[in-house]
């Protein structure tokens, strides 16, 4: 073989090993960039997924707490003070307990002394909701705060009285009025009637 046709089966095999390495170049490419693609698609999807499982949660409880501190009745007196009833439940021992909280606006301590009403038996309970009532007007009928046999109210005393600007709990408990009496009248001190309905207990 003479140098002249070596040269040229060199450049041959040459021609060919850079065509088979281009074909292989443009295959890995092509191959390559369908994966990356595949993988994104996948990423992408289970990215929406997850964004759509965590909003209806949120949502969720966003709605459950926006209705939970909504009490049954608001009533304002004139002097400043709020009186709020956020339960009023019917207990299995035939009474109704109510509760709720008061608000003292009136720019000084209040120390419940009109609330405590005007029996002289209650008189021993201090500044109390001994003197609250529910009226059922539609049965026309009356129920007074229950007492223990010392003539204890079964009820808050607001001991110390409450500040200025502050709020304080309380609870009072009275007779149940009939089954099918349901809307009655907290009434208690100066302040207006309270509508509220009442629920059972659980």
């Amino acid at each position: 073989m003479t140098y002249r046709h070596t040269r040229k089966g060199r450049r041959a095999l040459s021609a060919v090993a850079i065509t088979a390495g281009l074909l292989l170049t443009v295959a890995g490419c092509g191959g390559g960039g369908d994966g990356k693609s595949d993988r994104d698609e996948s990423a992408s999807s289970a990215s929406s997924a997850s964004k759509g499982n965590d909003s209806p949660g949120k949502e969720g409880s966003s709605r459950s707490s926006d209705t939970s501190d909504a009490p049954l009745a608001e009533v304002k007196g004139d002097n400043g003070l709020t009186l709020k009833v956020t339960s009023a439940k019917r207990d299995g021992g035939g009474f109704v307990t109510v509760e709720g909280s008061v608000t003292n606006n009136t720019g000084t301590i209040w120390v419940a002394a009109d609330w405590r009403g005007d029996e002289n038996e209650l008189a021993k309970n201090g500044g109390s909701m001994a003197g609250a009532s529910l009226v059922d007007q539609k049965g026309k009928k009356k129920y007074l705060i229950l007492r223990d046999t010392s003539g204890r109210c079964l009820c808050t005393k607001f001991t110390g009285g409450v500040r200025d600007g502050e709020s304080a709990d309380w609870f009072a408990q009275f007779p149940a009025p009939p089954e099918d009496t349901s809307d009655v009248q907290l009434q208690v001190g100066g302040m207006p009637p309270a509508e509220i309905t009442l629920s059972e207990g659980e």
